[in-house]
């Protein structure tokens, strides 16, 4: 499980990202909202720990240390830092990226056979800015899904190459729902109105974080031993029993994940 807690980074000038908290499972398809393109860079890069945040942190499983967080992460096609150039043919992208495959090069699929294998043989001559964008974007998954160390994809902005909604919703479900159940997180312009699974929002805390209610503090009183147990019954009912006057004041919140932001 990926936490994002109050995850923040500094531009030059204006902030890239304000403090957002997020949580996301294996086997789950996260989708975040984001404006405009640098902001969504920025998240993703953050979120594959690709870039140290100024506030807050993410961690895995409980780990907050990037190499960690980095290691078990894939960023997927983001745009100018590490999406394919558009003059490479299908072949040379496959070379480029198994090439880069972390462990013994014996151990490595040939570039014809790992082709092969996931179907896209008849593509290997084609040009890259010429195959359909949702087999393009099926063949930077499988590639990052090569890495067997891999349990996190974070996709910055699949939504820009003009694949119909329900096309890439229903692929980046399919990847967090396959064998591998991998944790997928897509950073978007805008969620879908029809999605009813997990999203969230730049600038904010997402709403089942911000529900969620803090463990309760075991005060010294309630920790020390009763010498007398009758008495203890005796001081519990009476407290039970005050009323509460009605022009108290509420109580302060106690969380400390706040939105930051309104919805959009």
């Amino acid at each position: 499980m990926l936490i994002a807690d109050s995850l923040a980074i500094a531009g030059r000038h204006l902030p890239l990202l304000e403090p957002t908290s997020l949580v996301v499972a294996r086997g789950e398809l996260l989708l975040v909202a984001a404006e405009p393109q640098p902001t969504r860079t920025a998240l993703s890069l953050g979120l594959s720990a690709r870039m140290r945040p100024t506030r807050g942190s993410v961690s895995w499983s409980g780990n907050a240390a990037m190499r960690t967080v980095r290691r078990v992460s894939a960023l997927v096609d983001s745009p100018e830092i590490n999406e394919p150039e558009a003059h490479l043919k299908v072949r040379d992208l496959v070379a480029e990226d198994l090439a880069l495959q972390p462990g013994p090069i014996w151990r490595r699929n040939g570039i014809d056979a790992w082709m092969k294998k996931h179907h896209i043989d008849a593509l290997a001559n084609e040009w890259l800015d010429a195959i359909d964008p949702l087999e393009r974007l099926g063949l930077l998954t499988q590639l990052a899904l090569e890495d067997r160390g891999v349990e996190l994809l974070v996709f910055d902005s699949p939504d820009r190459h003009g694949i119909p909604e329900d096309d890439w919703l229903r692929f980046l479900e399919s990847v967090a729902t396959g064998r591998r159940a991998p944790a997928v997180m897509a950073v978007v312009q805008r969620i879908p109105e029809h999605w009813d699974g997990s999203r969230a929002w730049a600038g904010r805390v997402q709403d089942k974080l911000a529900a969620a209610p803090e463990p309760e503090e075991e005060t010294e009183a309630a920790a020390a031993p009763r010498e007398n147990s009758e008495e203890s019954e005796a001081e519990n009912s009476a407290a039970v029993a005050e009323p509460i006057p009605d022009d108290a004041a509420p109580a302060e919140p106690t969380t400390a994940l706040t939105a930051s932001k309104d919805l959009p």
